[in-house]
């Protein structure tokens, strides 16, 4: 069978858990932030579980990881 090749940028912005589900990084995060409260920017930190209908994709996505 022939390999499957990793969509690249989906590596970068995707990383797989110990448990098999994929997190992300919040959007909104990269600037203007100072028209954005403290409160919303703290919710943004770290990362967020992708929601499990787009999981689907980004699994075919990276099928090695």
């Amino acid at each position: 069978m022939p390999k499957l090749k990793t969509h690249r940028g989906a590596a970068k912005r995707f990383k797989k858990t110990g448990t098999g589900k994929f997190v992300r990084a919040s959007a909104f995060k990269r600037h203007i932030l100072t028209s954005k409260t403290t409160k919303s920017k703290r919710q943004m930190r770290g990362t967020q579980e992708v929601s499990p209908s787009d999981a689907d994709r980004i699994a075919r996505m990276l099928p090695y990881k």
